[in-house]
């Protein structure tokens, strides 16, 4: 394989496998906060019980999420130095304030929260996860700010002498439009993550009848906040999706399966299969008018297919990278991974109002089958976020800033296919690797479950007559 083909996939492994944890991370912090926050203004112990039960897997899905993040910075300076280089003046202004302020605000607090529950007031404490929570969002604020400019590239000029990007504007940046519907659809989907892994994990034990107060009331808490947060990201995606039709085209097309441009109404296909060599639809499922009603909220509208698309980006960017260029995205996985993605986000929407009905009425302890698959839905929203990152990244081709910088541009000229190859094995080695001993320290956690230090204290009272508590 070419040294950017594996270059290529050291990226996605990195991005996917990191994205396993920065949106759990986030969305835990935001659960415990609310736990911690109905300890507070309710004065009910199991409330605190929860944010701390809880507050130990954040802590350990936010250490991961650090470990892969630096992983992937690595393999940014290792194989990506040139396009390092083009976006440098750009990105650093953005990455130094994610580091200095927000990272640094959320790991902060983060140590407050953990070692302060005995040494500051209940309020007090209370402030430090907020804080935590807003640092994660201003952290992945910044991230995304530099990952809108890749997607819709503003506020700078192209210097020639030097053959980089310079930020001339950095108010622009920051008012990117892609960055305000990027933003808030990503930050949804994160509390979204938090939220049912802990309604999924409750209803897991729940399931097997174990603390059964205890993970009924986190399954509430976790089903109300991921309902809430599940709607507002499929609202913001919806938004997003209606804005690639005139930015970004052929992302659009490819997502919806679209070769040759469509009638009017379109109708939209709920499965396909694609011929990506004779670049047609062979085989499709359509629904008539749907797509007219996705993508322009009415009953008529036609769509431009990827053939005419192909057409345009030709007419428009030949003089700049030639004849030659190849503007067809991979049709297969954006068809499918939109698909899964807005089928897991209604899903979920649906799973969260059935759930939280049947818990009203007391009804949901006898109904096994649902808890058992609201404990499934647990690892659910990691498919979705995967899916999305597939179609956000993987829809830019053949660009890393779209229109401006190519992929092919943007590989480091000195790094070895032998070199990559060895980084590649080393990298799935250590993801594996930390994946395995996450998911053994939260089954852990899981099995011992939320009072565990407490029945440890009366073992070990029971087992020393002396000891201070036996008195």
């Amino acid at each position: 394989m070419s040294v950017l083909t594996l270059a290529r996939f050291q990226f996605a492994m990195t991005t996917i496998f990191h994205y396993f944890f920065v949106p759990l991370s986030i969305g835990l912090a935001l659960v415990v906060a609310v736990m911690e926050t109905l300890y507070v203004v309710k004065k009910k112990e199991i409330y605190k019980d929860m944010a701390k039960f809880w507050g130990h897997i954040f802590l350990l899905s936010f250490a991961v999420g650090v470990v892969t993040g630096i992983i992937q910075e690595f393999q940014f300076g290792m194989n990506w130095s040139a396009y390092s280089r083009f976006v440098g003046d750009i990105f650093g202004a953005p990455l130094a304030i994610e580091a200095l302020l927000a990272f640094f605000l959320e790991s902060t607090f983060i140590g407050l929260w953990s070692f302060g529950w005995t040494k500051f007031s209940k309020k007090l404490h209370l402030v430090f996860i907020w804080l935590v929570v807003i640092g994660s969002t201003l952290s992945a604020f910044w991230i995304l700010l530099a990952n809108s400019f890749m997607q819709h590239p503003v506020g700078y000029s192209f210097n020639s002498v030097t053959g980089r990007a310079e930020l001339n504007d950095f108010l622009a940046v920051i008012k990117n439009p892609q960055l305000w519907l990027e933003f808030p659809h990503v930050i949804f989907a994160a509390f979204l993550t938090g939220a049912f892994v802990v309604a999924g994990l409750s209803a897991w034990k729940l399931f097997k009848k174990k603390d059964v107060e205890f993970f009924t009331r986190s399954l509430r808490v976790g089903l109300v906040l991921g309902g809430i947060a599940a709607i507002l990201t499929v609202a913001v995606g919806d938004l997003q999706t209606k804005a690639l039709i005139e930015e970004q085209p052929m992302k659009f097309a490819a997502a919806e399966g679209i070769y040759e441009n469509t009638d009017d109404p379109a109708s939209w296909s709920a499965v396909a299969l694609f011929d990506t060599k004779e670049k047609e639809t062979k085989f499709s499922v359509e629904i008539p008018y749907m797509l007219s009603i996705l993508g322009n909220h009415s009953l008529s509208g036609s769509f431009k297919g990827m053939n005419q698309v192909n057409k345009e980006l030709h007419e428009k960017y030949d003089s700049k990278f030639g004849k030659d260029m190849n503007y067809y995205v991979p049709t297969n996985v954006l068809f499918w991974s939109f698909r899964i993605m807005a089928g897991f986000g209604t899903a979920l929407i649906a799973l969260a109002i059935l759930d939280l009905f049947l818990l009203k009425k007391g009804w949901l302890m006898k109904q096994r089958w649902l808890l058992w698959v609201t404990g499934v839905c647990t690892f659910v929203p990691f498919i979705a976020n995967t899916s999305g990152w597939l179609i956000t990244e993987m829809g830019r081709y053949p660009w890393t800033v779209y229109g401006v910088f190519t992929v092919a541009d943007s590989v480091s000229p000195n790094v070895t296919a032998n070199q990559m190859l060895f980084t590649n094995i080393v990298f799935f080695l250590l993801f594996a690797s930390l994946g395995a001993v996450l998911v053994y320290l939260i089954r852990k956690e899981m099995n011992k479950g939320p009072y565990h230090e407490e029945q440890e204290i009366k073992e070990n009272v029971a087992l020393d007559p002396f000891s201070k508590e036996a008195f």
